[in-house]
């Protein structure tokens, strides 16, 4: 399996990490190390994100790299992340 962002969900990322280094570049870099180390994990266990509570009839999970949610789907060999929302964000419906 291979980890992918869709072009929203990198904007979604990098915006994240500018905002975090706004305030405290060393907490965008811990952020960005930790999301990376969490998202790598679904190369090798693709089904270990939780099912999206507000939508669990959607094909989609998520992980949570606090205080971020990245939203995620698996399709053929590739694990799509397809939105990152700050956890106090109420999510729209991910577009899989």
């Amino acid at each position: 399996m291979k980890v992918q962002f869709t072009p929203s969900a990198r904007n979604q990322f990098l915006s994240a990490l500018a905002y975090i280094q706004r305030d405290k570049p060393s907490a965008a870099v811990d952020f960005r190390n930790k999301a990376e180390t969490i998202l790598r994990r679904l190369e090798v266990l693709p089904d270990s994100g939780r099912m999206i509570p507000e939508f669990p009839e959607l094909p989609c999970r998520e992980v949570i790299v606090s205080p971020y949610r990245f939203f995620y789907k698996v399709k053929d060999d590739i694990v799509w992340i397809i939105a990152v929302w700050h956890g106090v964000q109420l999510p729209k419906e991910p577009n899989p």
